[in-house]
């Protein structure tokens, strides 16, 4: 090989490795350009007042409480201080009804830094109020201590989690996970109504709660651990619809598109 082409495959390896530290590089300062910004406001509402949160990317958590007002905190994140001002925490608040709604910017249709932001949300709430709507599209809900007449929560893809919520519960997801939980019981009457299309479902139930549980799916399996060992099949079932420790007016109906429901006996 000659001096001219170790010159020139010496240039274009210098060239290469360049071009591979300059794109390194540009990866780097996207992370280093994330950017948040820390949003709290309270406002004063009703016991009984409806609540409504819409969100896109990020989280909502949701937490009932002995409280007369609503105690917001919102977590913007962005690539950038540009992108992170032009995300919106619209709220119109009334004693009776409040809306927190969240706007974003438009996504680029080039680059590498094309996601618009995320917001994650905590937000403390009378625990008797309703949760008239609650929708994001991407990311985790967590719903926890609700005793209102009504939670209507709606979940795109990602996780949903509801917990300790003694009050009507009107739960979808779409694709991802569904989880209900219970610390304690309590024997009143409410409904858990939850569906979920491309997933699994579970629910974690004290031994000693009675209830009426009514478990579907179209494809995938059923199991509870509430009914009797000798009922159960060795196979798929697709279907259990039993009373537990007793006539109670607490409903739990899940039903699954694609997927497994389980009830699962938290303490026995």
């Amino acid at each position: 090989m000659n001096s001219g082409m170790v010159a020139s495959l010496t240039r274009s390896l210098y060239l290469t490795l360049s071009i591979t530290m300059f794109f390194l590089a540009g990866c780097g300062s996207e992370v280093e350009r994330i950017v948040e910004q820390t949003v709290e406001q309270n406002y004063k509402i009703d016991p009984t007042a409806r609540v409504s949160i819409r969100n896109t990317d990020g989280s909502i958590r949701i937490y009932g409480a002995d409280t007369p007002e609503i105690k917001l905190q919102a977590v913007k994140k962005a690539y950038s201080q540009d992108r992170l001002d032009k995300i919106v925490i619209d709220v119109g608040a009334q004693p009776s009804s409040i809306s927190i709604d969240t706007i974003y910017p438009p996504k680029p249709k080039l680059g590498l830094a094309d996601r618009s932001g995320t917001v994650d949300y905590v937000i403390v709430v009378p625990q008797s109020c309703t949760i008239s709507r609650l929708e994001l599209s991407n990311g985790e809900i967590l719903i926890e201590g609700m005793r209102g007449r009504d939670v209507h929560a709606s979940l795109v893809n990602g996780h949903l989690v509801d917990r300790n919520c003694f009050g009507d519960q009107h739960l979808f997801v779409a694709n991802g996970t569904l989880d209900i939980g219970y610390d304690w019981w309590e024997k009143h009457k409410f409904l858990v109504d939850a569906k979920i299309v491309h997933g699994n479902a579970r629910a974690f139930i004290p031994g000693d709660a009675s209830f009426h549980v009514l478990g579907t799916t179209d494809d995938g399996n059923v199991a509870c651990d509430f009914t009797p060992q000798e009922s159960r099949h060795g196979g798929s079932v697709q279907k259990i619809d039993t009373v537990v420790n007793g006539p109670s007016e607490a409903e739990l109906q899940i039903h699954a598109t694609n997927g497994t429901v389980k009830i699962v006996e938290s303490n026995p």
